[in-house]
């Protein structure tokens, strides 16, 4: 079953609904946050919510978790009210915020096995410490952990209570790519584990990488959902030619010109293949090198930023939430 067939009916003990919100409203005093969302996470998806600041996204999350009331509409997190079952919802939820306050003087070790404590049934702390790769790190403080190792201790508490469903807000902000890469490969093994993850974050690599399923909000609404390869049409846009060619040489005007500092050519043509035979054609037939010669849709970063800066004029200033950072 995709997650277009899961409704409001599938929800409750064992359904393959993770998430089902309808209709999902919130203001702060006369800004409008949310406007009526409606969004569908199924168990065992990794899903990307994105948007710009000020958009409704952490707002929503919020809600999601039960740190915030909504004003109105349907929410079901793991077949739980968040704001009537807060308390049952955190046994089997894990969040991982963009800062944490661990005690910095503890081992590794401990603050699992502490964290852990707070669960009826947690997971044992070896596996944890496995699955986000801190094994060798188990007995060195929290204080002497590298950035990256101290945010794989971030998802390793949020794991300790072995949650169902994990929240991880900007999970790589200031990481190096190598770090970034390490990071990525601890949600890939929570995908595999069955996890249910909803990330936010600012990087498109990231979310493409890593989601099944995106939605970008903007303006407090859904303005576009689906896989990072299709979304808002993204795998059926109009491809775009580019390459360079030698100093002194010039392509006939059908194959496009110049359009940036680099000199590349770009043209978009309505038949993929015959454009690129007249091409190659032409350019076998004099001699001519076609440099760094490429074929690219919008990237999902285009996407976007075609998505957001369109709904930019509706985009309100979200409230900002003192709790940021401090949720657990």
């Amino acid at each position: 079953m995709s997650p277009e067939d899961l409704n409001p009916g599938d929800v409750g003990p064992g359904s393959e609904v993770a998430v089902l919100v309808r209709g999902l409203t919130k203001s702060y005093g006369n800004v409008h946050a949310v406007r009526g969302i409606d969004l569908t996470i199924a168990r065992g998806e990794v899903f990307a919510l994105l948007g710009p600041n000020g958009a409704g996204k952490t707002t929503t999350v919020e809600i999601l978790e039960g740190y915030r009331h909504r004003d109105g509409g349907q929410v079901e997190v793991l077949g739980f009210d968040p704001g009537r079952q807060r308390s049952r919802l955190k046994q089997q939820t894990g969040i991982v915020l963009q800062s944490t306050g661990v005690d910095s003087y503890l081992t590794v070790s401990e603050t699992v096995a502490m964290y852990a404590g707070y669960y009826p049934h947690p997971r044992p702390v070896e596996e944890v410490l496995e699955l986000v790769g801190l094994t060798e790190k188990r007995s060195s403080r929290v204080s002497r952990l590298s950035g990256g190792q101290q945010r794989r201790l971030d998802v390793a508490v949020a794991l300790a209570g072995d949650p169902e469903l994990l929240f991880l807000d900007e999970p790589t902000t200031g990481f190096d790519p190598s770090a970034r890469r390490e990071a990525w490969q601890v949600v890939e093994n929570l995908a595999a584990l069955g996890k249910t993850v909803l990330l936010t974050t600012h990087y498109m690599d990231e979310a493409e990488h890593l989601a099944n399923r995106v939605a970008v909000i903007a303006g407090g609404r859904i303005v576009a959902e689906g896989t990072p390869a299709t979304l808002a049409g993204r795998d059926t846009a109009r491809v775009v030619v580019s390459y360079r060619l030698p100093d002194g040489v010039s392509a006939p005007p059908e194959f496009g010109g110049p359009t940036g500092p680099e000199g590349r050519i770009e043209f978009m043509p309505d038949d993929l293949t015959a454009a690129l035979h007249r091409l190659t054609g032409w350019a076998l037939d004099h001699g001519v090198s076609l440099d760094a010669l490429r074929i690219s849709r919008p990237s999902l970063e285009d996407v976007y930023l075609q998505l957001t800066d369109s709904a930019s004029g509706a985009q309100p200033a979200e409230a900002s939430s003192k709790s940021k950072g401090k949720r657990r």
